[in-house]
């Protein structure tokens, strides 16, 4: 009968006609197949309201109920202007059930005619069942006024004192979900004292002992809220630190889904607030049954726990995930370790040490995922973990993965002149340069160019080999532009190109680890709800969603916004030029799925010193090695950037009438070498061509 099929809708009229019946289960699939049909037979329905609407006199609160909920659900504009009245009627009716079925049907009279129901005054009538005696009559108005209010763009839903005190009073006389719609409708109370906040939390918080989720969740949302109005909230709410985390960790034997929705919850409340998170670490550890996605987020929190006080607890059992069957688990434990180290420097021994004993099993997978994570901690502990590069130096044979090869092709090329053979192992693989990914081709070419200046005799051969490579055979202009660069660096200012690629690299370090305070604020207003599972604004989630803010109070305690200058500082300490593209994350999807440590600049994105406009990022130090590398370019032995000894790539440069931009100044290389700044040229897909302005090229 509800399948919208054509022999159905011929019985139109005989179905309609069985309304007239006294029995409440007739009735209610007459209505049943009202609904369904309505649309289709439009005619026949607004004829049907003859029959309809006397059932709201009829003396059965179920009854009445039954038909103004229907009425209210057809989307026709006859039988919405038909509602109004009744629906403003039952809203005081004697019934407590009507009263309820009858606020639902003002939001769904609103959603159809939002003008229509503004002007004949239903929601000031639902207004005033805030007062009703019954508390799930309130909850439901709550709820209608708490959807209508989301959707509008004008209307806002308010509070005042004596209504959110009532509210909370109720909640006792609640069911499980209306103290949900009480829960979420108390976020509309704005505090005006620290002294009110602190009372409002104390009140609320034996909601967190509910047995339903939901229940639970918008207790710490509401929690969370007050807090942002209360002074020294870990002195004026000393016990609250001790009374979240248990209810959280409870829900952790709920369905899988509920304990995702949990874990991720967490994950954004130990980045918002730790302090107001205490949770045994044993808690949240993998168990064998668990599904992967609860045992990737719980490697998350795990992560966001770990402290000196816990972390060879942690360490040890990262161990043993790092040994499982399942490699997601497996990679992800791994990079878990990694990140450890850089985190906790005291845990840094340690974690290599497990490192090594995780690389001496020769799994291809594993071994790949310790090298990428101990490439970070070489940078961020430099000199001091140098002893391991031999080791990785016997796994080559095990690298398939890009991300991978690129870090290790760092490792050979940044220590290039403390590895012996550093110039075979980046030969090997510059013979598959042109089957590997851009990442990996970014990161060789800088290599060897690092080997060039550290071991002028051992890297001659292979510059003019990379740089024909990456000029004239590949397609990616990242690629090919950053050769030039190289090019012009050493044939111009050999001086200018050591500082460049041999400069001190920042120290890494965790400090953009967390999200936006902004975003992590806003998160916190929409606790339970797909923003908090996808950790991303809200409008990203629910694109027609109003946003969420904290309205302003004499009592509201701004948090500290992220420096744009910190941040920016921060986003260049991070830079790491020609290596894996490693970034500690925002959204912690992809918490290990690569980006540990750093962040991949393109070569449209080096602000090399060669303008007056811009300075290089990396720091004038250099380790000075046993190679005058000036005196191989200035005429003790002949440099491989001469044009005598790289004729292939002079010519190509002079057929292409090629050029780079460092900010404004266009530089353009004749047959000569010669560095010129009188030609204007743009670049393009398939190579340079003269004309255009240097504003399209985007460093």
């Amino acid at each position: 009968m509800t399948m919208s099929n054509n022999e159905m809708i011929a019985l139109f009229n005989d179905v309609v006609n069985c309304v007239r019946l006294d029995d409440i289960d007739i009735k209610k699939m007459c209505f049943l197949y009202l609904l369904t049909y309505a649309r289709v037979k439009q005619e026949a329905a607004i004829q049907a309201l003859e029959i309809i609407l006397p059932d709201l006199e009829s003396p059965s609160p179920l009854i009445r109920a039954l038909v103004i909920k229907t009425i209210s659900s057809i989307p026709i504009r006859e039988y919405i202007e038909a509602a109004v009245k009744p629906t403003k009627k039952l809203l005081q009716d004697s019934d407590p059930y009507v009263r309820k079925t009858a606020s639902y049907c003002v939001a769904k009279l609103w959603s159809h005619e939002p003008q229509l129901v503004e002007n004949t005054g239903l929601i000031s009538s639902l207004n005033r069942l805030l007062d009703d005696v019954n508390a799930t009559v309130v909850a439901s108005a709550l709820a209608s006024l708490n959807d209508i209010t989301e959707k509008s763009a004008d209307l806002r839903l308010t509070l005042d004192k004596s209504h959110a005190s009532k509210l909370i009073h109720s909640l006792n006389d609640c069911n499980e979900w209306s103290q949900v719609y009480v829960l979420n409708a108390l976020m509309a109370y704005l505090p005006q004292t620290s002294e009110e906040a602190v009372s409002l939390v104390g009140r609320v918080m034996p909601r967190l002992q509910h047995s339903n989720a939901s229940v639970v969740l918008n207790t710490v949302k509401l929690v969370l809220y007050f807090c942002n109005y209360v002074e020294d909230v870990q002195n004026s709410l000393p016990t609250l630190s001790n009374k979240i985390g248990p209810p959280l960790v409870t829900l952790l034997s709920k369905p899988n889904e509920i304990q995702y929705l949990v874990l991720r919850n967490c994950i954004m409340l130990l980045q918002s607030r730790p302090e107001l998170l205490k949770i045994d670490i044993k808690a949240v550890f993998c168990k064998y049954n668990d599904p992967i996605y609860i045992k990737t987020t719980k490697l998350e929190v795990i992560y966001l726990l770990a402290n000196e006080s816990n972390i060879s607890l942690i360490l040890k059992e990262l161990q043993e995930y790092a040994t499982e069957i399942d490699v997601q688990v497996v990679k992800k434990a791994v990079r878990a370790i990694g990140k450890l180290a850089i985190k906790i420097e005291s845990s840094a021994p340690k974690c290599i040490e497990v490192l090594m004993e995780l690389i001496s099993t020769r799994i291809s997978y594993i071994v790949q995922e310790a090298i990428v994570v101990i490439k970070n901690i070489l940078r961020r502990y430099p000199g001091r973990y140098e002893h391991v590069i031999s080791v990785l130096c016997e796994n080559l044979e095990s690298l398939e993965e890009s991300e991978a090869k690129s870090a290790m092709i760092w490792i050979i090329g940044h220590y290039a002149d403390r590895i012996n053979n550093s110039h075979v192992l980046l030969a090997d693989f510059l013979e598959s340069f042109l089957d590997e990914t851009v990442e990996v081709q970014l990161t060789l070419l800088t290599a060897i160019i690092k080997l060039f200046i550290l071991r002028p005799t051992k890297g001659q051969e292979l510059v003019p080999t990379v740089l024909k490579l990456a000029t004239e055979e590949t397609d990616s202009p990242d690629l090919r532009d950053r050769g030039y660069i190289y090019w012009r660096l050493l044939l111009s200012d050999p001086k200018k190109a050591k500082d460049i690629v041999l400069g001190e690299l920042p120290i890494i370090n965790t400090e953009n680890e967390k999200m936006d305070p902004d975003m992590l604020e806003e998160l916190e207003l929409n606790i339970g709800t797909l923003a908090s599972i996808y950790l991303k604004p809200v409008q990203q989630v629910f694109r027609l969603a109003k946003p969420k803010y904290l309205p302003d109070s004499p009592a509201l305690q701004k948090r500290p916004k992220k420096d744009v200058l910190q941040s920016t500082a921060a986003q260049i300490s991070q830079a790491s030029y020609g290596q894996a593209p490693l970034a500690f994350t925002n959204t912690t999807d992809d918490f290990f799925s690569g980006n540990v440590a750093n962040q991949r600049v393109t070569a449209r994105q080096l602000p090399f010193a060669a303008d007056a406009q811009y300075s290089s990022p990396l720091q004038e130090q250099f380790t000075q090695t046993s190679t005058n590398y000036n005196s191989n370019l200035t005429g003790q032995e002949s440099s491989p950037f001469s044009s005598q000894n790289m004729p292939h790539i002079s010519t190509n440069l002079q057929r292409k009438n090629s050029m780079m931009s460092f900010g404004q100044a266009p530089l353009h290389v004749d047959g000569t070498g010669t560095v010129t700044n009188n030609v204007n040229y743009i670049v393009s897909q398939n190579g340079m061509q003269s004309g255009g302005n240097t504003q399209d090229l985007l460093w």
